[in-house]
Formats: C-alpha cells, structure tokens, sequence
C-alpha cells in the first residue's frame, strides 16, 4: 500500500520548517562525488608541487645524457652555457 502526503505534510516540508535565528546555520557546500573546490584546490596544488619537483629532478637526473641535454637543457635561455660541453679547439687532441 502506497501513501501519499497530505497537503499540509507536503507544504510544512517545502518550508522548511521553523529555525531558530539562535541556532546553527547548516549548509551544504557544492561537491562533485564527494569533492568540494576547497579540497580539489588542496589537492592540484599538492600534486603540482610534487609534479614540478619530479620534473626538475628528472631533467637534472638525465642532464648528462648527450640527447637530453642538446633538445631540452640547451634550449632554455639561462641555462644553455651552463650545459654547452664543446671542447675548445686548443684542448682537442685530435
């Protein structure tokens, strides 16, 4: 058997009920699945962090490998005399 709300039952909990101007004001933020902007801030900005850290130290890491150094390192403007490593014509032996 189904019931259906009376008129009053329906409008009293369209209404909202009485609250008291004394009591918590309760609100519910906007999430997606449980994620709030507030922690998907937190977390893009813990991931960046870790992302750029990574980054640096993988190009620091393969900074010796001919390949990385000629297409990557060398093209970023203050770094490209830090990583030329021509030997000068006096000191080539051959």
């Amino acid at each position: 058997m189904v019931f259906s709300q009376t008129l009053r039952r329906a409008a009293a909990q369209n209404a909202g009920g009485y609250r008291s101007p004394f009591g918590p004001k309760y609100s519910t933020p906007l999430h997606w699945h449980g994620l709030t902007t507030r922690s998907a801030v937190t977390a893009g900005t813990i991931a960046s962090g870790f992302g750029v850290s990574a980054g640096v130290f993988l190009l620091f890491f393969f900074g010796e490998v001919p390949r990385v150094r000629r297409d990557i390192l060398q093209k970023v403007p203050f770094l490209d005399e830090y990583f030329d490593r021509t030997i000068a014509p006096e000191d080539n032996p051959f």
